[in-house]
């Protein structure tokens, strides 16, 4: 067992602990790892279910095998200011995804067989460094296909004196059964609710289901962790944060999410509605000529308006 490590200058973690280390301390981290790399035999893992003996090297739907592959990591000042506070969101990249959304703004990462395969014990160390760096917590970044690989690093990671709280920052392609692996183990879920039309998904994230998984999956995140908390110093400490993309032509469906949200989760679940969306990935290839533009400062101000006219009221601030 390595020594443990508490941060900068020493300086102890902030109270309440973070929810994953009860759990290690009766073994149940460890038979959660078990569990999960036992079903990487035939992934089903998320909802592609492709079935992939990844445990033998098999590539599935994700293009990742036994390790997950990281493509970088490091404090990230970027991120919602819940999250990234002074010190910066411990972010771990993870390349490839199990969605194809053709608009994607991390293309490179999340299309391309970037970064390095780590075992691991080197996975435990990422975590650790970004501890040592002064980071807030451990922001899993496209996380879905590879559970199996974060559940079976993070008691080496604890034993290594991990204590920041695990953000599990997801697309929402999630299945209810893989989530329930992360039960008590992850501290604040950071999910997409992208599209509401599943034509929609089916013509832009190749995945007709998504919204159907995505509600299923949000519905899990918020019965585990409920509303998003803070703390004293107005950071993340447990709970739900939805993103959701405002895309031209109102092709995300706002009115539609928001009012799922409010109505089915809770009006005090916290929402980041994010302006950014430009043609990127295989949009800017002229094949998806109805979402090749941003949307206009019209689309924008109406998205806030019905996210309010559906009783939500809890909206959050992104970094820059």
């Amino acid at each position: 067992m390595q020594t443990p490590r508490s941060g900068p200058s020493g300086a102890a973690p902030p109270d309440p602990e973070p929810s994953y280390l009860a759990l290690h301390r009766r073994g149940e981290l460890t038979r959660r790892a078990a569990s999960a790399l036992a079903a990487l035999a035939a992934c089903r893992l998320c909802p592609r279910g492709c079935g992939a003996d990844r445990l033998r090297g098999e590539h599935g739907t994700c293009e990742t095998g036994r390790h997950a592959r990281v493509a970088s990591h490091g404090p990230h000042h970027g991120e919602e200011d819940v999250l990234r506070g002074r010190g910066g969101s411990g972010t771990i990249f993870f390349a490839q995804c199990n969605l194809h959304c053709v608009f994607c703004q991390n293309h490179d990462i999340s299309h391309t067989a970037c970064g390095t395969p780590l075992p691991p014990g080197r996975l435990a160390e990422v975590m650790l460094e970004l501890q040592d760096l002064g980071c807030h917590n451990v922001n899993l970044v496209t996380p879905s296909h590879v559970v199996a690989q974060i559940l079976e690093a993070l008691p080496r990671a604890v034993d290594g004196g991990l204590r920041l709280p695990l953000v599990y920052n997801t697309s929402g392609y999630d299945t209810v059964e893989t989530l329930r692996l992360l039960e008590g183990v992850v501290d604040v879920y950071l999910a997409d609710f992208k599209l509401w039309d599943p034509d929609a998904a089916r013509h832009y994230l190749h995945a007709q289901d998504y919204p159907e998984v995505a509600r299923a999956a949000l519905r899990e995140m918020h019965r585990q962790v409920g509303a998003l908390s803070l703390d004293g110093r107005g950071l993340a400490r447990r709970g739900v944060l939805v993103r959701h993309l405002v895309m031209p032509g109102g092709v995300a469906g706002t009115r539609d999410v928001a009012g799922f949200l409010a109505r089915e989760l809770s009006p005090d679940t916290y929402l980041n509605l994010m302006a950014q969306y430009h043609p990127a990935g295989e949009v800017t290839g002229g094949a998806f000529p109805g979402i090749a533009r941003c949307a206009t400062r019209e689309e924008i101000a109406a998205a806030r308006e019905d996210a309010g006219a559906a009783g939500l009221h809890r909206f959050a601030r992104a970094g820059t």
